[in-house]
């Protein structure tokens, strides 16, 4: 049963991908691709990946996390969540939890959609700088505070509005000209 759940799960999440593309595909036939890209906004899609351990991340949940925080139902590879606090305290953090795209550059009007299609969820938080997130185990061993954006964890209104569960997606938009800056404020080292 766990099974087809998660192949349901998993195919819902390729759905929902290929929906988005091709949503940003679309023109009007009844005018110029130029004036229909001023009237739709085109869609720039991110995606956060993680290879969280059901079996070890639900058996000792982060603080606040609650049960059956990790759904992986990746096929193949997962970390433990030892090897997770391990990896990253070293300073060598697990390469497989990401945003895809890492780096993305936009049009003016542009829409990033983040899409979780990792185990646990995840937050898109847009950061002056990047630095350390609010699970002191997961930053490296010689950092100390926290940024100021991931300050409070989920008990911070702004850090908790950039959440995203796993399956759903968070859209961006209105994003001046310039650079800019995300980074998960859990693990720090998933930054855009």
């Amino acid at each position: 049963m766990r099974t087809i759940a998660a192949m349901g799960l998993l195919t819902a999440c390729l759905m929902f991908a290929g929906a988005t593309y091709s949503i940003a595909q679309e023109t009007s036939p009844r005018v110029t691709n130029e004036i229909a890209q001023e009237r739709s906004p085109s869609i720039a899609q991110v995606v956060a990946l993680d290879e969280c351990d059901p079996v070890t991340f639900n058996a000792t949940p982060p603080a606040g996390a609650g049960a059956d925080f990790c759904r992986n139902v990746a096929l193949g590879y997962s970390t433990t969540l030892s090897a997770l606090f391990t990896s990253a305290e070293a300073g060598t953090p697990d390469p497989g939890w990401d945003f895809e795209p890492e780096k993305l550059v936009i049009k003016k009007g542009a829409i990033v959609s983040v899409v979780d299609q990792g185990g646990e969820p995840h937050t898109f938080t847009e950061v002056k700088a990047f630095g350390n997130g609010f699970i002191p185990g997961l930053n490296p061993m010689s950092a100390t505070s926290v940024i100021p954006e991931c300050s409070g964890g989920f008990k911070n209104i702004a850090v908790a509005k950039t959440r995203i569960l796993q399956g759903s997606h968070l859209d961006i938009t209105g994003l001046s000209k310039g650079k800019h800056l995300f980074e998960r404020c859990i693990h720090p080292w998933m930054r855009m």
